[in-house]
């Protein structure tokens, strides 16, 4: 019997929601086939079967969120069955949490963490709750359903830290994204030391450049992050230390250098990752950017293609932005902040004034890895080679 597990399908997800099961209870399926939709806080994401067989006893419904580790279900070869399974097995997801339903009583609640989470903020007694989830399990819908019903008797929390003399409007949920947006890069800046080394780059070279190698009729269209993405990988492999991870008060160096790029979404924001960048060519990187870009913003990147992120861009360069810092997005070291390429008067050598192509760029460091002098001298490396960008071509 093979256990189907909520599997973890990003460097961050900590929980996923079943959409739809793709199979039914006793159906066939096989090793690799989609068996389900899952909902992560990035995307939606297709969940594989992890063996050929009969998919039985199916722990979760529809809408139900459980944790990464978590079985959902079993994949049963011919002879086996479920009187293989022990009963704690056919009712118990593996890992899910139980609290306390009072302080006197030892009996226990089975809860989704959300649900605990949300009953917690809204100061609800678990123990009134009718849960609807496997086993009895109290889930989300189970809390918002509490709520409807019993309006009157849950007080709204009264805005925190509201200056005084303001008319709030009515609060807004926020969606799963942003809630685990809100709570990573709080956790982020809270527990890693960031630092901030900021440069102007001279664009003029490398826009000369872009317009001569798009001019062609069936050229690629290569984009001013594409140029930046090669530049990060080249010089991280001169300064290797940038690509490590901080773990258990050690230093991780990491030998493949996969570039993480921030895009937009309506409700937030995914992380596409592009492998291996140290052994690709601008051409290369630029297509397969488009390609994860695309998919980012249709909600469609796969799990390899949202995970193993070992270094950060955040580009804002399309919003008339000067500058800006950006968070760093755990485990990375480091993440590039793009600022708008724009006209600005720069006085020359001989003391002439005139106009000039510069953008200015912010690597946010995490201290515990790199001091502020390899993170400066890494980025000059960057500003080298974007004022000098024939190399990133050849």
């Amino acid at each position: 019997m093979t256990e189907v597990i909520m599997t973890k399908m990003g460097d961050a997800m900590e929980e996923g929601t079943l959409l739809k099961w793709r199979k039914g209870e006793n159906e066939s399926v096989q090793e690799g086939e989609p068996i389900a939709d899952i909902q992560t806080d990035k995307a939606n994401v297709e969940l594989v079967a992890p063996a050929s067989g009969l998919l039985v006893n199916l722990k979760v419904k529809e809408g139900d969120t459980v944790p990464v580790g978590v079985v959902i279900a079993y994949v049963a070869v011919e002879g086996e069955s479920l009187t293989s399974l022990t009963e704690q097995d056919k009712l118990q997801p593996k890992g899910f949490e139980f609290i306390s339903k009072s302080d006197s009583s030892t009996e226990r609640i089975k809860a989704s963490p959300i649900a605990r989470k949300i009953a917690s903020e809204k100061g609800i007694n678990l123990a009134q709750v009718q849960g609807s989830g496997p086993g009895g399990r109290i889930v989300e819908r189970d809390i918002e359903q509490y709520i409807k019903t019993h309006q009157e008797q849950v007080p709204a929390l009264p805005p925190q830290g509201m200056p005084a003399g303001l008319v709030p409007g009515e609060p807004i949920e926020l969606t799963r994204t942003r809630r685990l947006i809100a709570q990573r890069t709080t956790v982020s800046k809270q527990t890693v030391p960031h630092f901030h080394v900021t440069s102007k780059i001279d664009m003029e070279a490398l826009l000369a450049l872009r317009e001569k190698l798009n001019s062609g009729e069936n050229a690629l269209k290569l984009s001013i992050n594409d140029f930046i993405i090669k530049a990060c990988a080249v010089a991280i492999t001169k300064f290797p230390q940038v690509n490590s991870v901080y773990l258990n008060d050690k230093l991780i160096p990491i030998l493949n250098v996969n570039i993480g790029v921030m895009v937009a979404i309506p409700d937030g924001l995914v992380v596409p990752v592009l492998k291996e960048c140290e052994k690709k060519s601008l051409r290369t990187i630029a297509t397969e950017a488009k390609v994860l870009f695309d998919k980012a913003r249709e909600g469609t990147l796969s799990l390899n293609e949202m995970t193993g992120s070992t270094f950060g861009l955040s580009n804002l360069g399309m919003f008339d932005v000067d500058e800006f810092s950006a968070i760093i997005f755990p485990p990375n070291a480091a993440i590039l902040a793009i600022a708008t390429a724009k006209k600005v008067p720069v006085v020359l050598e001989d003391g002439a004034i005139t106009a000039r192509t510069r953008m200015k760029v912010t690597l946010s460091v995490d201290h515990r890895v790199l001091d502020g002098v390899i993170g400066a001298q890494f980025l000059k490396e960057i500003k080298t080679l974007l004022e000098n960008p024939v190399s990133l071509v050849v």
